[in-house]
């Protein structure tokens, strides 16, 4: 579960087998996750983070949309 950037409470990370899907970010926060696909920038699925750390997190997703790009793309290259 390779960490791409921790800010604040959050840790925004990848899991190593995911099949096909999409660029995405999964994020942690206190115990909880959610996941969220890059292009474009949306909710995939969250297990019980509060909607206005939802919408903190997006904000930080669309600061920081091509470095988990890239980050995503590096890591799947690596594991093939």
């Amino acid at each position: 579960m390779p960490t791409a950037l921790r800010i604040g409470p959050y840790r925004f990370h990848f899991f190593s087998d995911e099949g096909n899907e999409p660029p995405h970010i999964h994020v942690r926060y206190e115990g909880q996750d959610c996941k969220f696909w890059l292009e474009p920038v949306a909710l995939a699925n969250d297990r019980g983070i509060p909607v206005h750390r939802i919408n903190e997190i997006e904000r930080l997703i669309h600061d920081n949309k091509n470095l988990f790009i890239q980050s995503y793309h590096e890591h799947r290259n690596r594991q093939h």
